[in-house]
């Protein structure tokens, strides 16, 4: 996938994390009970010490202390921490599901409405690597890490606080190693971001050729290229490797410096308050809690470090998902769009068309190209691979926009229409069916979501379909498969022409419709063709002329122009394109 150049405000701030905090912010409530729980725990926690304090004074030191009434305290804050702990798991726990759901949700609806353009510059494999992988990170910040970095935080300040009040020159002291601990992890944190941004692209790229490698596993076999993918995998898994182990060796070196120097300082410290003790000017239990506590701070600075780390990688995750949500979709409605004539008439008109593809600029796919279709007219496309054939399909359907020119349906420019409103008067059989892994009904259903039983069955006898329907074996219901893998060429052919029936739209587009069927299969979709076009504008791109005879009129493209068209006697009775192209096709056989 195309990376963007990293920048400030992308991969380097752990501002990036705002994204979370804005799905986050929706539920309030959950926030609240969450950030109530961690407090109780953290209070919880700290009031620990200041029981013990109470039990080595007053209980083990004083003479005919009773110490029951402070174990009884300390079974009540014990109480207190595991229910205050179990409710903020359960409440950040939701919050961190419900986020990763939101984000999903939200990533997947902008990219229904990007153009085709955006997924030909970039991988399908790895956007879904960054809908999987990305928001399982997020998932583990929003759930465990950010939850952690909060309790921790208010271990620390509230620890500290707590320290001065039962011995401020030995807290005073403790706060002097702080710095030393912040100022490695600043400088080994930037190091960290871009290491953390890189792994998570090399762990996309794994997806991504896996996805890739599997989806052609027959090709991949039939060439016996087994071993190759198996070593370019494996090239990439050890990139990922790679990466990851330089994450891990600066995290763990980040790590073991922090805990160095906070166990350090505490250990000098209580080696002061050990001299105080002996010296009589502080008690024991003051130094046990102090130490106690101490620990406790230094324990929460230490994972506030590790969490760095974490939040780091949250915040790559964040960035490259934040980059889905704001791309903006070249084709869009305008703010007043022109509504198409009603009764739909069906004609479709291109004005003097010059079109690129975005990915082949160099390449003129449309040059000045015009054609009127009237309504109910059939018109065959043909020409050479490369003749801009299917270009027409694209910008019928606003697939795309022309550089210059105009795309008319109906009387009116596409780019004043709505493209919902425009892709709802076309129907479109492709050559290569797309069948999606649901059942057969609601694969039918494609083509008219609210269709009944009714309809989607007499669609099916119109297109031929009904009797490998209905030995299915759970006709309608069952389920068709990866790309309908349990079907047929033919029967893949035929259930994509039911959808179109169902469809009911005016103007047909048949992108070679019969190519690559056995002589029976072709036979039952063409007769099933001839029932969908009728009472329709039609467009057939056709390679096989075979199939065109029958057209009002045939168009003959050559480098995105017309060169010839008129009916198939006509072109034939000529020494043009479609009669050098019709000798190859028909010598010897007629």
């Amino acid at each position: 996938m195309a990376e963007p150049a990293p920048s400030a405000t992308t991969d380097r701030k752990l501002g990036n994390l705002g994204l979370i905090w804005r799905f986050a912010s929706r539920y309030p409530g959950h926030i609240t009970a969450a950030g109530i729980a961690l407090l109780m725990a953290a209070g919880a926690t700290l009031a620990i010490p200041q029981r013990l304090q109470k039990i080595i004074d007053k209980g083990f030191i004083a003479k005919g202390g009773e110490v029951s009434p402070y174990f009884h305290y300390l079974l009540m804050i014990v109480v207190v921490l595991a229910i205050a702990t179990a409710m903020r798991f359960y409440f950040v726990s939701w919050l961190g599901e419900r986020v990763v759901a939101d984000i999903r949700a939200a990533v997947h609806r902008n990219l229904l409405s990007l153009a085709p353009r955006f997924f030909e510059e970039n991988r399908p494999a790895e956007i879904a690597s960054r809908l999987t992988a990305d928001t399982t990170i997020i998932e583990q910040i929003v759930g465990t890490t950010v939850s952690v970095a909060l309790r921790n935080l208010v271990l620390g300040i509230g620890g500290i606080a707590y320290l001065f009040t039962l011995a401020p020159k030995l807290t005073a002291m403790l706060l002097l190693g702080i710095p030393v601990v912040i100022l490695p992890i600043v400088f080994l944190g930037r190091r960290l971001r871009a290491v953390a941004r890189f792994s998570q692209d090399r762990i996309a790229d794994v997806g991504a050729m896996t996805s890739e490698t599997l989806g052609a596993m027959k090709i991949v076999q039939a060439f016996g290229q087994e071993g190759r993918e198996s070593a370019r995998f494996s090239g990439a898994v050890e990139s990922a490797f790679a990466t990851a182990r330089r994450r891990i060796t600066l995290r763990a070196t980040m790590t073991a410096i922090v805990i160095c120097l906070v166990f350090g300082s505490i250990t000098m410290v209580m080696w002061q308050g050990a001299i105080d003790v002996a010296s009589g000017t502080m008690s024991g239990g003051t130094l046990a809690a102090f130490m106690l506590s101490g620990a406790i701070v230094a324990g929460a600075f230490g994972a506030l470090s590790e969490v760095y780390g974490d939040l780091l990688r949250g915040a790559g995750a964040a960035s490259r998902l934040a980059e889905l949500l704001v791309e903006v979709p070249d084709i869009a409605p305008p703010a007043n769009p022109v509504a198409l004539p009603v009764p739909a008439r069906g004609s479709l008109a291109f004005d003097n068309v010059d079109f690129r593809y975005p990915t082949r600029p160099e390449v003129k796919a449309l040059d000045g190209f015009s054609l009127a279709i009237q309504p109910g007219e059939m018109v065959a496309v043909v020409g050479p691979s490369g003749a801009g054939k299917s270009t027409l399909f694209q910008l019928a359907q606003r697939f795309y926009d022309p550089e210059g020119g105009a795309v008319r349906l109906d009387g009116v420019d596409l780019r004043d229409a709505d493209p919902a409103e425009v892709r709802a008067r076309i129907a479109m059989v492709p050559q290569e069916t797309v069948i999606f892994a649901a059942s057969a009904r609601d694969n039918l259903r494609y083509g008219r979501w609210d269709a009944d039983d009714n309809a989607l069955w007499a669609a099916a006898e119109a297109a031929n379909a009904a009797e490998f329907l209905r030995a299915l074996p759970q006709g309608l219901d069952t389920f068709m498969g990866e790309g309908g893998a349990r079907l047929s060429g033919g029967q893949r052919q035929r259930l994509a022409i039911a959808r179109a029936l169902l469809r009911d739209s005016p103007l047909l587009l048949l992108d070679e419709a019969t190519s690559a069927l056995d002589a029976e299969s072709e036979r039952l979709v063409q007769t099933a063709l001839d029932r969908l076009m009728q009472n329709r504008t039609t467009i057939v791109i056709a390679h096989r002329l075979a199939t065109v005879r029958a057209a009002d009129r045939i168009v003959v493209m050559e480098q995105g122009r017309i060169v010839e068209q008129g009916s198939h006697d006509q072109l034939t009775a000529n020494s043009g394109l479609y009669a050098r192209l019709a000798r190859l096709q028909f010598e010897g056989v007629e």
